[in-house]
């Protein structure tokens, strides 16, 4: 398409001083006739682009040329930073150097260090063992990786599997691959995944259905919590304020559909003496039923 010619011409100019109609007429299979026509639209369009004929001459920007005058706008520009900061954040190896790369094309047109992003918790990095990286590229080569994995029951055992993609939802790296063990499409959480291993093999891709996206939950039920003003934070780091309603007392509930799967009974538990399920009554006797294993632990 013409307007992919165009922007690559400006990109190849940018990272050269001068480039003759004829190695870029070779590069894009056209003529060189096409090439000064494309020359004479980028120029109509405001791009600071000139000819030079003769020995040692060929086609160049102005020297202060920055791509984002007329390629993108400042909000857009930004977004490229916030994209690649996100890329930083899972140890991506050529972030970084992508980062300098985009800052000296902008040339100061846009701040770097107005956001930062960690998606790894205090305790765990997304790419230990550079297994985030072994992962993207055993995806993008198509390569069947073999690798350890802890359950949600505690079982330990070795995959081999086609990964597909990579994805972050709910706080949580996941990655959905073909699991040779089951014969089909799984849902693996990146944090369980260990000893990654690059195999020679490669795999043909299989086409994903959306259920098979979706992240195997536990079914939904509501949960109404009383807790401690001491804790208000606490819940306004995990929940929409439109969930929690105070009290006359000073108190606060929380209402909120959840899946009732393992980590809840860990969440209401960190509360402490702070926090009480108001409801359902299942999940009250659990707490209470772990609250008392753990009082007997220390008696």
């Amino acid at each position: 398409m013409k307007i992919n010619r165009l922007i690559e011409i400006i990109t190849i100019l940018l990272n050269r001083q001068t480039v003759t109609a004829k190695a870029l007429a070779d590069r894009f299979g056209v003529s060189a006739r096409t090439i000064y026509r494309d020359v004479d639209v980028l120029s109509s369009a405001g791009v600071p682009i000139y000819t030079d004929k003769g020995k040692g001459g060929g086609i160049s920007l102005l020297e202060d040329y920055t791509l984002n005058k007329t390629m993108l706008s400042k909000s857009e520009s930004e977004g490229l930073i916030l994209a690649l900061k996100a890329m930083g954040a899972t140890d991506y190896p050529e972030a970084d150097a992508l980062l300098e790369k985009i800052g000296s094309i902008f040339k100061g047109n846009i701040a770097h260090d107005w956001i930062e992003v960690a998606f790894e918790s205090w305790s765990s990095k997304v790419n230990e063992d550079n297994k985030f990286s072994k992962i993207r590229d055993a995806i993008i080569n198509t390569h069947v990786i073999n690798f350890d994995y802890v359950n949600g029951s505690g079982m330990k055992t070795n995959r081999d599997a086609d990964p597909v993609k990579l994805m972050f939802n709910a706080y949580t790296w996941y990655l959905i691959a073909y699991c040779h063990n089951r014969n089909e499409h799984r849902m693996f959480r990146l944090s369980r995944i260990k000893n990654v291993q690059i195999t020679d093999s490669h795999f043909n891709r299989r086409t994903i259905t959306e259920q098979e996206k979706q992240i195997d939950h536990a079914p939904l039920t509501e949960l109404k919590l009383r807790c401690d003003k001491k804790v208000l934070n606490r819940l306004y780091d995990t929940f929409d304020e439109q969930f929690i309603s105070q009290n006359n007392d000073g108190s606060f509930d929380l209402t909120v559909q959840i899946h009732e799967e393992e980590w809840i009974y860990g969440f209401v538990l960190s509360f402490g003496s702070y926090a009480e399920v108001l409801a359902p009554n299942h999940i009250r006797e659990e707490i209470r039923n772990r609250a008392k294993e753990v009082f007997e632990k220390y008696s």
